[in-house]
């Protein structure tokens, strides 16, 4: 069971990190990256981002990049965050990939 805290500070952090992402992605080349979802730890120290990228072909790359940039993007969001939040979690980021299911599904279904 979530708190409502934690619900704010999930949408404070998704907000933030996807006007992050916007700046991101003008230096990226073109690739979109939004954050689709981000569910915190009970204890507020690890934030689980879940992030949809389009192109899909550029999903993998894309991923590695922000791995590498993990440090960088938690300095950013803790440059935004510093008057509301106390400690700026850890992230951890995570390929959404639930458009890519839907859209190999409906698919399945038209070629039948």
């Amino acid at each position: 069971m979530q708190t409502t805290r934690q619900q704010k500070i999930e949408r404070l952090i998704q907000k933030d990190l996807g006007d992050i992402f916007l700046r991101y992605a003008r230096q990226s080349g073109g690739v979109l990256i939004s954050v689709s979802e981000v569910r915190i730890s009970p204890d507020l120290s690890i934030a689980h981002v879940y992030v949809s990228i389009y192109p899909s072909g550029k999903a993998e790359e894309t991923m590695q990049r922000i791995e590498n940039d993990t440090h960088k993007l938690r300095g950013e969001l803790g440059n935004i965050e510093r008057h509301q939040l106390r400690i700026i979690p850890e992230l951890h980021f995570h390929l959404d990939d639930t458009l890519d299911r839907m859209e190999h599904i409906d698919s399945l279904l038209h070629t039948n």
